[in-house]
């Protein structure tokens, strides 16, 4: 490349201010177009688009889209009539004599780069260098940096330390299955990628940290879907001598300052709502709530114990009531009909309400009068009410569908504002719950909370343990788990107990928190917002494949790096492995 003779200045920023002056300036080929001897390139860098001209089409020779070039040129006014608005160099252009091509594309591209977004993922991810360069890809990337910034500048400002944690620890079982690598010098001993820093930031804590963050890359070898993937970062927290609510204000104020300073919707004030566990699986059927939805599910099975409606007998029945639809057309009925048997219902009951209070649909010649008045009551009915029924014999089920149900009249309603990010907050989350797979209880969410009332809790059913486990929930996702920490080392080694552990396997397991918490270990609590989907949120992108900058597919496969890979034999034979 040859030394500058003259200024160099980034595409974006020609301007008029540079009329008549001569410039450098670099980037990528986006356009060629010939008009009659007159040859014209748009050059593309970070910062924007500039057209460029000459009156001597052999300098362009052999020139192709997307190739790298560098050239010195006078910048000039534009004929009026060619101004381009949508440019914001759209008024000037620069006349050259002369190009440098400093990297040659390929006559043939894989896609058009302008366009990328509309291309098959599988394409746009194997030649994601090429999709970066689509200004709307390139934009989402340079937005994630800017969230970053804005975070770390956030977390300094309220006095949390960063620290970075080991990426190679210990397999233990977290929730989620582990990302096992194996050591060469130990043989048949492997390492682990972190799920989470979850250990690593309790022993901070330990180590007379106050306040602890970084922005943590967390591994969990799961099936990918659109809001989860292999590798995803979050922003970890922890805060020693801390209760719940200390760690949701910090929460609070986080996610607060984030979505107005980032967004111009509107977003919930704090303090964030509040919704118990157990009372958001009733009236949402769902632990993350999409709460700009006004519907809500009621729970009718004391309105049927007695019914002879025979798929409503010894059943969980919920109901959602809609006011004014009971004049849709019967096509808007079946649709809804017909989404309940896409996600494995046996089919969904409802009746409507005629002018003169009384009943039509497909349940109503089932229904007794006593049934069809305490409906009325507890469903709040009206003229032009639509009272949808959910039921299933086990309660989880039900108030799944409930809650997918609940979703679906909100989309086919129209009744979620695009223009708001409604956050709260779930609590007293079970403790445990029983896994019919494998006919046992397992912890619920995180193993490492504290129970709702210390060593009290444990003198309950093992059902109604609750503990001091908390989400953060915006419009529907998931944004951020957290809860006091269990820092009492005989509290959880019998929660382990409980799910089948010993203690002396909790040791083994854990060796670390074991054996610190036996030297003065401080009450802590915090939690960990996820990066991909706050900006996913605030982007209004689809997936977490929208907003990583090298993302594997929703296979979990990366075509690009090729990988997974095979390896040779010999790196096999190194860390004693062999295929089975």
């Amino acid at each position: 490349m040859k030394a500058n003779k003259y200024r160099s200045i980034y595409c974006g920023d020609v301007s008029e201010k540079n009329i008549d002056e001569t410039l450098r300036v670099a980037g990528w080929v986006e356009n060629i177009r010939d008009h009659g001897g007159v040859l014209f390139v748009d050059l593309r860098d970070e910062t924007g688009t500039v057209q460029i001209v000459s009156n001597d089409d052999r300098i362009f020779e052999g020139l192709t889209r997307e190739s790298t070039i560098t050239l010195e040129g006078t910048v000039r006014m534009r004929d009026e009539e060619n101004f381009n608005p949508k440019l914001k160099t759209g008024t000037v252009e620069i006349l050259t004599n002369g190009i440098e091509i400093l990297s040659k594309a390929n006559n043939e591209l894989p896609f058009e780069v302008i366009t990328s977004t509309n291309v098959n993922d599988e394409v746009r991810l194997k030649y994601r260098y090429l999709d970066m360069r689509n200004k709307k890809v390139h934009d989402v990337i340079k937005f994630r940096s800017e969230v970053l910034k804005f975070l770390r500048n956030k977390m300094d400002s309220l006095n949390f330390t960063e620290v970075e944690t080991p990426i190679l620890t210990a397999s233990s079982p977290e929730g989620a299955r582990d990302f096992i690598v194996p050591s060469r010098r130990f043989h048949g001993k492997f390492y682990a990628l972190p799920q989470a820093p979850q250990i690593f930031k309790q022993l901070l804590m330990v180590g007379g940290f106050d306040r602890y963050y970084q922005i943590a890359p967390c591994f969990r070898d799961e099936d990918c879907r659109a809001d989860r993937a292999l590798e995803f970062y979050q922003l970890d927290f922890e805060m020693s001598f801390a209760t719940e609510d200390d760690v949701c204000e910090v929460g609070e104020e986080i996610f607060y300052d984030l979505f107005t300073h980032f967004s111009d919707r509107e977003v919930s004030p704090r303090p964030f709502r509040r919704i118990a566990f157990k009372e958001a699986m009733l009236k949402y059927g769902t632990d993350k709530p999409d709460l700009r939805n006004p519907l809500e599910i009621i729970d009718l099975t004391e309105e049927f114990k007695n019914t002879t409606f025979k798929p409503f007998q010894k059943s969980v029945v919920r109901g959602i009531t809609v006011d004014n639809i009971a004049d849709k057309p019967n096509s808007w009925f079946n649709e809804l009909v017909d989404y309940a048997s896409s996600i494995g219902m046996p089919g969904i009951g409802y009746i409507s309400v005629l002018d003169d209070m009384s009943f039509k649909g497909p349940i109503d010649k089932f229904l007794s009068d006593e049934e069809k008045e305490a409906l009325i009551k507890k469903a709040n009915l009206k003229k032009g009410s639509v009272l949808f029924f959910i039921a299933n014999k086990k309660e989880t089920i039900a108030a799944n569908f409930a809650g997918m149900i609940r979703t679906e009249l909100g989309k086919k309603l129209d009744l979620m504002d695009p223009n708001k990010f409604e956050f709260c907050i779930i609590n007293d989350m079970p403790m445990f719950e029983y896994k019919e797979d494998e006919e046992k209880y397992d912890f619920g969410h995180n193993p490492f909370s504290m129970p709702k009332g210390g060593k009290e809790a444990y003198k309950q059913n093992i059902e109604d343990i609750l503990a001091y486990q908390f989400d953060f929930v915006c419009n529907g996702f998931e944004m951020s788990s957290g809860a006091v920490r269990n820092h009492d080392i005989d509290l959880l080694v019998k929660g382990f107990n409980l799910v089948g552990y010993t203690e002396e396997t909790v040791k083994e397991r854990f060796k670390s928190l074991y054996t610190a918490f036996r030297y003065g270990a401080p009450p802590h609590a915090g939690m960990a917002p996820g990066i991909d989907r706050i900006i996913m949120l605030l982007r209004d992108e689809p997936n977490l494949r929208e907003v990583q900058a090298f993302p594997p597919n929703v296979s979990g496969v990366d075509n690009m790096m090729g990988s997974p890979s095979e390896v040779t034999e010999k790196q096999l034979r190194e860390v004693h492995i062999k295929i089975r």
